[in-house]
Formats: structure tokens, sequence, C-alpha cells
């Protein structure tokens, strides 16, 4: 059984496979088991490495992106592709080779966080790691005592200042840990980011409301205040809410 998603890096340029392997070393569920420079060597490397994930560029010489994919869609079992480009243009196109994202450059924390989210929702049948009961527990530092929270019971987590705020059914706690941090390590359990700085439990959501600009508000079961959806995550939150 597989225990971490394995990825694959493919760019000409050697500075953004550095910056792509570093933003995705942060996750736990993912293993980068190798990189190529081009296509060519990004067929190579499938081969003998059998990656699950495969982000790819697009504009590289002799061997584009979009030729590479199409080798790689012909394999037996072939990786989930991920687009990895400057160019907007491609998207569309992109698709065509049932890619699960479509990354555009610079690449940004909070962008590398959704998209690694999505792996793990799209590969969870078969790909993610099982946890232990002992392991379902979050662990986290506060006011220097180590604290075990059950996920089950986490409201939601936002960010204020250089903390993280933790809100649970009975409890508030603060802790230095990043809010990509602790969204990656609950992962596994039934939360979603409705802005930047917070992300929420499925399970307390009591109402969402049409606010303005095409945000909502969302009020949340022991909680009384409102929380703001930003417009740019409001599909993901309906989709996962089945909306």
């Amino acid at each position: 059984m597989k225990t971490k998603i394995k990825v694959l890096v493919v760019d000409d340029e050697p500075y953004s496979r550095e910056e792509l392997k570093h933003l995705l070393s942060i996750f736990d569920s993912i293993h980068i088991v190798g990189e190529a420079d081009s296509g060519e060597d990004a067929i190579i490397q499938t081969i003998q490495l059998q990656p699950d994930i495969v982000f790819l560029d697009i504009e590289m010489p002799k061997m584009d992106g979009m030729q590479t994919a199409k080798s790689l869609m012909e394999f037996k079992n072939p990786p989930k592709i991920i687009f990895a480009t400057a160019y907007p243009q491609f998207a569309v196109e992109a698709f065509r080779y049932e890619a699960i994202d479509y990354l555009l450059k610079p690449y940004d924390e909070e962008q590398i966080s959704e998209t690694v989210s999505r792996i793990i929702k799209f590969l969870k049948p078969i790909n993610l790691p099982k946890q232990s009961k002992l392991a379902g527990k979050l662990a986290i530092e506060d006011n220097g005592e180590i604290i075990y929270i059950e996920p089950k019971d986490i409201i939601y987590v936002y960010k204020e200042d250089k903390f993280s705020r933790i809100i649970t059914v009975d409890n508030a706690y603060e802790t230095k840990a990043s809010l990509k941090e602790l969204e990656n390590r609950l992962s596994t359990y039934s939360f979603c980011r409705i802005h930047k700085s917070y992300f929420v439990n499925l399970r307390y959501i009591n109402k969402l409301s049409p606010w303005f600009n095409g945000a909502f508000q969302l009020e949340l079961k022991g909680s009384n205040e409102k929380l703001s959806v930003s417009r740019n995550y409001v599909k993901d939150l309906r989709t996962k809410l089945e909306i």
C-alpha cells in the first residue's frame, strides 16, 4: 500500500524546479521521487519511477509539455498531470489531457496548498495514508505545552498576526504553526478553506448566505461569529457541501 503520493517535477529551468520542489516539500503527503529537465527525460523518469503525479512545464525545447503529456497518456497506467507554466493561454488545451490542475508561475504557497489538497482528494481512494486512532489527534504547542486536539472537535482555524488560532467546541488554542501546515495536517478530515486566513470544519456549517460581490457569510454550530467566505473559495465550498 502506498503511504505517500509520488511526484515527478519536470521543467527545463533549474530555478523553477527547485522552487516547486521546495514548496511541495512542506507537505507530508508528498514524496518527490525525481525531476526532469526535458520532455524526453520526463518519459524515461516516469517509466523508471512510476510517479502518481507529474508537475509538467509546457514551454520546453524540442518536446514541449503538451507533447510530453500526450506520450504519458499512452502509458498503461499513466500518471496524473498538473501543468505548471507562465502562460495561461494553454489552459483549455491542457485539460484535454485530463489535467488535475493548471498552475501559473510564479508560484505561491497558497496556490500550491490548494493544488495538494486537490491531489489528495483526487487520489484519496488509492493513495491516502491511513492514520491510526492514536495518530488521529492534532498535536500543537500552546504556551509551552503539547496539546492533543481531536480534529472532530475543531470548528474552525484562522490566522491572526504571527499565530494560528484553533477554535474548538469547548476551547481556543494558539500556535505558531502556520495555517497551511495545520490545513495539510488536517487534510484527511472534513475541512475546507473559505478565505486566505480561514478554514472550517464542514461538519459544523449551519448556514451559508449570500453577502456581496460574490462573497458569502457562513454560520457555524457552536460559534456566534459569522465568517466571510471569499468568492475565490465559494465554488470549492459549495462543491464539498454538494450544493
